[in-house]
């Protein structure tokens, strides 16, 4: 078979098994593959038969070694010549390369009430703008366009990047913005999830020119990716109906409640008036995450937790002792000595307050994170191979090993991501908001049984 043939159907077997994160990477160095939004609100790369055929094997070799799924590259090797080198590093399998590990906040200003969590992400990119170590910051912002709410962007003022703030779970491309800063010269930062940055990672491997401009990437912990259809079925339980949704705050902290325990604010049209809405996030279907409503099918395919490529990394402080205080913490993975110097002056002249912490309390932080992304990741690669289905190389292998309900629980996880995204597009095509949460609750309820039974088997094996 010829290097194209054989490229094609690779090509074709990632976007119909949905292994496809939507970076937008491929379409930075080949203007033959488009990134497009599809039908279900997911990137997804599309190419022309006859575009694939006139690859040459240059361009196919260049293809795949931008893609973490089809080269043999893995986050152990990216990051190990990124952090190997650096000295007194430490390495874990699970946090990767660091040089230390926090748990806090920002104390100053009002870096911490204006984000999701503790304020780090927003702190950092300040102090490398104020050191004059970066020109601008390659992040998600509110689009302009009307066929979606968030883009990739570049902000070039501290205002711009603290206006930038707050997670958003919602997907977005980076091919536009990176193809801007290879044909505009300076220091850029970058914020991303895994994929995101692994990704830029292996293009900047290949490119000099991007490896030299992008001086800092910012790590995000994410559990998995969503589609756009999961900010528009929030704001449809709020009254806003699809495509009249204009703006969402993912994470409004509630004040006197715990961290986790915050809402979503949206903005839209209702009958043709705008209304701004907040709605407890536990008060609204779809919110628990382990469910995976919406959730990109790629992001059960990834070994990588903590971003392990970035130069920090920040998340949630999930813990018990963190969460109670309702304005959040974050969690701190240091890889790089300039944000380990930034964060140590910051401490010095008590900017930020944070405790020096062991890996014990990172990894307990996302405990359920580490669960379905590094434990069961094997068992839904032997699902896959079972089924014929081509896979990704991955750090984990492919295994038959879970307990016999924690399978049951993959396996609901799995019916979930598949049938959500066609059972909610049907809803809209029939603007019937009630049909699809019938349909999906039946889905919910027996996710939840099978937590009944696990609590009901672990007190029987006692």
């Amino acid at each position: 078979m010829k290097e194209s043939e054989s490229f094609k159907k690779t090509f074709r077997d990632m976007e119909a098994n949905n292994y496809d994160f939507g970076t937008g990477a491929w379409s930075v160095i080949n203007d033959k593959i488009k990134i497009k939004l599809n039908s279900f609100g997911e990137y997804r790369y599309e190419a022309e038969d006859s575009s694939l055929d006139n690859l040459s094997n240059e361009e196919i070799e260049e293809l795949k070694q931008s893609n973490l799924f089809l080269s043999n590259n893995n986050e152990n090797r990216i990051s190990n010549g990124l952090f190997g080198d650096i000295p007194n590093i430490k390495f874990d399998s699970k946090l990767g390369y660091y040089s230390s590990l926090f748990v806090g906040h920002v104390s100053e200003g009002e870096y911490r009430s204006n984000g999701s969590s503790g304020g780090f992400g927003t702190w950092i990119l300040k102090e490398l703008m104020e050191r004059n170590i970066i020109d601008g910051v390659i992040h998600v912002k509110e689009s302009s366009s009307t066929d979606k709410l968030f883009e990739y962007g570049i902000s070039r003022t501290i205002e711009e990047i603290s206006n930038g703030a707050k997670t958003k779970y919602y997907p977005v491309e980076y091919s536009k913005v990176i193809k801007l800063i290879l044909a505009t010269p300076g220091n850029y930062a970058i914020v991303g999830l895994p994929s995101y940055i692994t990704e830029l990672r292996l293009l900047s491997e290949q490119n000099p020119v991007l490896k030299e401009r992008i001086k800092i990437a910012v790590g995000l912990v994410c559990g998995h990716q969503k589609s756009t259809k999961f900010a528009e079925y929030l704001a449809w339980q709020c009254g806003i109906k699809p495509g009249d949704l204009e703006t969402i705050n993912f994470r409004k902290k509630m004040k006197d409640s715990p961290a986790n325990d915050y809402a979503i604010e949206v903005t839209g049209l209702i009958g043709g008036h705008r209304e701004t809405i907040v709605k407890k996030m536990k008060d609204l279907h779809g919110r628990n995450w382990g469910e995976g409503f919406f959730k990109v099918r790629a992001s059960d395919f990834t070994d990588d937790v903590m971003n392990e490529t970035a130069d920090v990394t920040l998340g949630d402080a999930w813990l018990e002792e963190y969460t109670r205080d309702s304005k959040g913490n974050n969690i701190i993975v240091v890889r790089n000595p300039l944000i380990q110097s930034i964060i140590e002056d910051g401490i010095m002249h008590k900017l930020i307050d944070v405790d020096i912490v062991d890996k014990s309390v990172i990894i307990r932080s996302q405990a359920s994170h580490y669960r379905h992304t590094y434990d069961e990741l094997g068992y839904r690669l032997y699902k896959q191979k079972k089924r014929q289905i081509w896979i990704p190389k991955k750090r984990v292998e492919p295994n038959n090993s879970l307990s016999w309900i924690r399978k049951k629980i993959q396996d609901k996880r799995e019916e979930i991501c598949i049938k959500v995204p066609i059972l909610y597009k049907k809803a809209v095509e029939n603007n019937d908001i009630d049909f699809f949460t019938n349909k999906s609750m039946k889905l919910s309820n027996g996710y939840r049984n099978l937590y009944r039974l696990k609590k009901i088997m672990s007190k029987l094996t006692r």
